[in-house]
């Protein structure tokens, strides 16, 4: 059992936590050696005090096409939000790639963008290319495969480097949800995510693999609020942890949140 420490990340628009991360631009190297090697997720919140970009993330086959990586499906978990708060999520109608080049060189894409107002207990799903931004005003726990690949084509006027073509080569338009209040439990292709509530006690049972221990073995537990303490099966005390909000643990054994499991498909690493 393991409680990892956050690595902080300060950005012009606020800042993101990487909570469990063995990426080469943000490992967490006790978490690596915990879990032997490369984990195929990455789990962050962030803290967006004002919009981030508008971008894109590649799937699996344009990563490795393009950057010889995984490709970033990831989710969003809203853990607070400001009256108001939106995100972007999709595109409200289908253009060609002529028509989003002159939008964002005339700086109106904007008017192409679908809003999404959220608050806090939403979910979002993202899979690999889809459009998305998130707003100020929000708080999210992010869930995604291990990959720090993100191409900005549209940064509100803030001048920073963007990365038009690739982001229009990665576009999809056809895997939008509904985004409403988490329903308890998520999966996809890459992880499964489940919403636990603790009353006084609760137990969970990992079971240990058959064969030797790989990287996706191991689940993760976040912390979305209250207080209490957590321990693994036949802790000393020693190994007993107080926890708070927005603090992430891994563990085998006995648990006492939102529970993160990797799913990892067959592809490169």
């Amino acid at each position: 059992m393991l409680k990892l420490n956050a690595i902080k990340s300060d950005k012009i628009w606020g800042y993101e936590q990487w909570l469990a991360s063995t990426h080469v631009n943000g490992c967490q190297k006790e978490f690596e050696q915990f879990v032997g090697g490369d984990y195929p997720l990455l789990v962050k919140v962030i803290q967006a005090d004002d919009r981030l970009s508008v971008q894109i993330h590649p799937d699996d086959a344009k990563a490795d096409l393009y950057e010889h990586c995984r490709g970033k499906t990831e989710c969003w978990y809203v853990l607070s939000a400001d009256e108001g708060a939106q995100l972007v999520y999709g595109m409200n109608g289908i253009y060609t790639p002529s028509e989003i080049r002159k939008a964002v060189a005339s700086n109106s894409l904007e008017d192409m963008l679908r809003y999404v107002p959220v608050s806090k207990g939403d979910f979002v799903y993202i899979p690999a290319g889809t459009v998305h931004a998130i707003g100020g005003g929000l708080r999210l726990l992010e869930v995604q495969q291990s990959s720090d690949v993100t191409y900005r084509f549209y940064d509100w006027g803030r001048g920073r480097e963007c990365h038009v073509e690739k982001a229009i080569a990665c576009i999809k338009n056809d895997t939008l949800r509904t985004v409403t209040e988490f329903q308890g439990v998520f999966s996809c292709p890459y992880f499964m995510l489940e919403e636990i509530t603790v009353e006084q006690n609760y137990s969970c049972k990992i079971d240990k693999p058959v064969g030797p221990v790989i990287p996706s073995d191991t689940v993760l537990f976040f912390v979305i609020d209250g207080s209490g303490t957590i321990n693994g099966e036949a802790a000393k005390s020693e190994d007993i942890f107080a926890f708070a909000p927005g603090e992430l643990f891994e563990a085998t054994g006995d648990l006492h949140m939102m529970r993160i499991v990797p799913a990892e498909p067959k592809h490169r690493k």
